[in-house]
């Protein structure tokens, strides 16, 4: 019988509920709920990072033709002696074969601070190491040593040379190829100016090392997009009364005295591919004193450019056993200093290009001359020729 007392005491309209089962919590909800704390977690470490994001550029894979990350020159006027403890940045370099092998490479590039990641992967192939033109103003550090009276060009650890790294771009293509490199800038201020500005880029640039502001004109240049060579003076016939310049290399001086005075030629600016004579018919003739010339040029991995004006010249020879890359002009386009002869040699230099490949004219940075080239380089791209710097004609002993 039920309870009829409880019945009486039980508030109007409430029946009586049956006891309730303790709920329990399916397993899968408890996983769902970590997921998300957990997602929420990371979004808020990120959220609260110092440097959330990296530049795409830092962390990009590079183009072959990026061989390092270089930081920019100090000085944007003349380049200053940089240490051989400081000559390269910071790397770890995990390699497919050794530097002599030719293989690529694949070099993790450390910033100088070295913190954080590796700020690039560059892949290093050594048969295609022209430097990227937006920085090829800027001295590879790697190519750099210090010298006594400033900074001297040098082969890098890996085996890199100046010649392969300033070196221009060019197609490749095995058509009419013709190279023009117009010598003496940097003596007249005015007259470099112009140089720079109105040749095409193609056209290679000569540096006179006598010259005044030559870092700046350097940058210039390569900004610009030529390829540059150093001139070297070198005792000409009836030497003093014809005379090259301050810190000519004669045959009467030592080895030492000779690579002294080369030595600081080259240490007057960085980013030139090779050295050409400037004048040296007597001294290039002269085994003993070319060949310890030669034999400095291949060991910092320089080229040399025979201006072609003496046929006594023992350069090709030397340039060969000393594992130099050669080339030498075929004519001087402004022995006469009148646009109509000027534009009769480069007509010349066009069919002896179409008959062997290539040809070199050698000339100076006259105003008439600058101005000749201009306008004749425009017209013979329409012809087919192509325009190209020297070190694209130049025969290199280390590549067969």
């Amino acid at each position: 019988m039920a309870d009829i007392g409880s019945d009486i005491e039980r508030p109007l309209g409430q029946a009586v509920r049956p006891p309730r089962a303790a709920r329990r919590i399916s397993a899968g909800v408890v996983a769902a709920t970590v997921v998300v704390l957990a997602v929420i977690g990371v979004s808020g470490a990120i959220a609260l990072r110092e440097r959330p994001f990296r530049k795409p550029e830092e962390v990009a894979v590079s183009t072959p033709k990026a061989t390092a990350v270089v930081e920019p020159a100090a000085s944007v006027t003349e380049p200053a002696p940089l240490p051989q403890a400081q000559a390269a940045p910071k790397t770890s370099r995990s390699k497919t074969g050794g530097s002599k092998t030719g293989g690529p490479q694949i070099i993790h590039m450390q910033t100088e601070a070295g913190d954080g990641p590796p700020g690039a992967i560059v892949i290093h192939d050594p048969s295609t190491t022209g430097q990227n033109l937006r920085i090829a103003h800027i001295p590879d550090r790697a190519l750099v040593e210090s010298g006594e009276t400033g900074p001297l060009p040098v082969r890098a650890a890996d085996g890199r040379r100046p010649f392969d790294v300033y070196a221009r771009p060019w197609s490749g293509a095995r058509g009419a190829r013709v190279a023009i490199v117009i010598g003496g800038l940097a003596v007249s201020q005015t007259g470099t100016q112009a140089a720079i500005a109105k040749l095409p880029a193609e056209v290679t640039l000569g540096f006179a090392p006598q010259g005044n502001s030559i870092g700046r004109w350097m940058q210039a240049a390569r900004q610009s997009g030529h390829e540059i060579v150093m001139q070297v003076p070198l005792e000409p016939f009836d030497y003093p009364n014809v005379n090259p310049g301050r810190n000519t290399l004669t045959v009467v001086a030592t080895p030492d005295e000779n690579l002294e005075n080369l030595r600081w030629a080259l240490s007057r600016t960085t980013n030139y591919t090779g050295v050409m004579n400037y004048m040296g018919a007597r001294f290039s003739a002269d085994a003993a004193a070319m060949g310890p010339l030669m034999a400095e040029l291949g060991r910092r991995g320089l080229a040399y450019v025979d201006d072609g004006s003496s046929a006594r010249s023992l350069a090709p020879e030397l340039a060969l056993k000393n594992g130099v890359p050669f080339a030498a002009g075929d004519t001087s386009i402004d022995a006469v200093r009148d646009r109509g002869a000027i534009l009769k040699k480069l007509d010349e230099l066009e069919a002896t290009a179409r008959a062997k490949g290539f040809a070199v004219g050698i000339g100076s940075a006259f105003d008439l001359t600058v101005d000749t080239v201009s306008s004749w380089v425009i017209e013979a791209k329409k012809r087919g020729i192509e325009i190209v710097p020297i070190s694209a004609v130049a025969v290199d002993p280390e590549k067969g």
